[in-house]
């Protein structure tokens, strides 16, 4: 199966690159994803040895660097915690809801890339993160978009 890429939104201060950094192996599952088509997305599709974009949302928008996904898709307990946030009553055993997968970081940016900046580069014009409208907290990035914010990340502005 050939290596797909992703992009995942997250508020950076609620868990940011270097949250995910500092975590044991680097690693943490993506939980309380609570949109169908996002989940669907990480229960369906993305794969160990996908890339990921690491997006810093709300404060500042910007591709803060890079992570890889490590474990595919399965259910994600936080629904059927009764304290945590997350929590969903019609998540059970049998039926989980919802899904998350785990992301190892890989590498954080010489310097964030601006949603400005973005923006104005060429390549990335059907890029899903600069549709209007689109929310989505996980999105498909395409070879050549992932490729394209990778040169930007590493050349100092």
């Amino acid at each position: 199966m050939a290596k797909k890429y992703w992009l995942m939104k997250t508020e950076p201060d609620v868990f940011s690159i270097s949250d995910l950094q500092k975590e044991p192996k680097k690693t943490a599952h993506w939980d309380g994803v609570r949109n169908y088509q996002a989940q669907n997305l990480m229960r369906d599709q993305m794969q160990v040895g996908d890339g990921v974009l690491f997006y810093h949302s709300r404060i500042d928008p910007s591709v803060a660097g890079t992570a890889k996904v490590v474990r595919a898709g399965y259910p994600d307990h936080t629904a059927r915690e009764k304290k945590s946030k997350y929590y969903d009553p019609k998540a059970t055993p049998e039926n989980p809801r919802w899904y998350m997968v785990d992301v190892q970081f890989d590498s954080e940016f010489d310097r964030p890339i601006p949603l400005a900046e973005l923006r104005e580069t060429p390549g990335l014009e059907k890029m899903v993160l600069l549709k209007k409208g689109v929310r989505l907290s996980v999105q498909p990035v395409s070879a050549d978009e992932y490729r394209t914010i990778l040169r930007l990340g590493r050349k100092k502005r």
